[in-house]
């Protein structure tokens, strides 16, 4: 994922955020925002490890040092 995809996905939540100054009741602000926020998050993720390789039984490490493969 380039900066260029994480700036596009990003201003696509952008005006779900700026719906929120309507929000009159700080729970729902809260709620709604943290639901956005999750949305981002699940789409960055998604395009982040959807990439599949040419041989889908090789197993891949990640590009940095999590821990969880090597």
């Amino acid at each position: 994922m380039t900066k260029e995809e994480y700036v596009s996905l990003a201003l696509s939540h952008w005006p779900e955020l700026e719906s929120l100054d309507q929000e009159k009741d700080f729970y729902e602000f809260e709620k709604r925002f943290e639901q956005i926020m999750l949305d981002l998050g699940r789409s960055v993720m998604e395009r982040k490890i959807s990439e599949v390789g040419k041989d889908r039984r090789k197993k891949t490490k990640f590009g940095h040092d999590s821990g969880l493969s090597k």
